[in-house]
């Protein structure tokens, strides 16, 4: 059934891949086996839409069915012991940027590697994302922007962060939209992520995870 589950999330099946999943809860199916099977989909997801086979629309679709399927497993994860936690990520996406959907992938695929991800959701300002570095104490921090704009916006919280004098305590990834290394040497960041599991590997090399 793991199997189904993740060629119908991967192939857009929205109404099977739910029913699958409520299916395997009701089986008894642990929880994070669920999650594991979400996890590949979602790697399949983001390799199709590299090569471009998928486009915004199926990345949103996929991000859809992952806030519901979360929705479905979340009672069952909250029965689970606590997982001890790798090291902490601070996710948003920046000012004047309200996309979300890389983002939530993002943060879901960190949360379910063993990562405690803090999440402050999008058009976060520089000024928000300091106060967060300095009540979170995160070791990663990832700014998210899909629209070209907020390369300068990005640029600017990192220089918040410098100013605050917290830069040399985070590691920083960008990702979003269309990323490269010129981007990330314009914003200043340590690192960028070309899709999810990039941004769980660097989270894990960093930390050491």
């Amino acid at each position: 059934m793991s199997e189904q589950l993740v060629q119908a999330i991967a192939d857009m099946r929205e109404e099977e891949a739910l029913d699958l999943v409520r299916a395997m809860v009701k089986e008894g199916v642990e929880p994070l086996a669920i999650l594991d099977a979400v996890k590949q989909a979602m790697a399949i997801v983001g390799e199709r839409y590299e090569k471009g086979v998928y486009f915004l629309p199926e990345l949103m679709l996929s991000g859809e069915m992952l806030n519901q399927i979360t929705d479905i497993l979340k009672p069952e994860l909250a029965k689970l012991p606590e997982v001890k936690r790798e090291g902490k990520v601070l996710m948003g996406t920046v000012e004047g940027d309200i996309h979300d959907i890389g983002k939530n992938i993002v943060t879901f695929m960190l949360d379910v590697n063993g990562f405690d991800v803090l999440d402050l959701g999008v058009d976060v300002s520089s000024q928000k994302y300091v106060e967060a570095i300095r009540d979170f104490q995160p070791q990663v921090v990832g700014l998210s922007g899909f629209l070209t704009l907020a390369f300068d916006t990005m640029k600017e919280t990192i220089e918040a962060i410098q100013a605050a004098g917290l830069r040399d305590q985070v590691k920083i990834m960008v990702g979003g939209g269309q990323m490269d290394d010129q981007v990330r040497a314009y914003t200043g960041a340590d690192a960028y992520g070309r899709d999810a599991m990039a941004a769980v590997k660097l989270a894990k090399d960093w930390i050491g995870g």
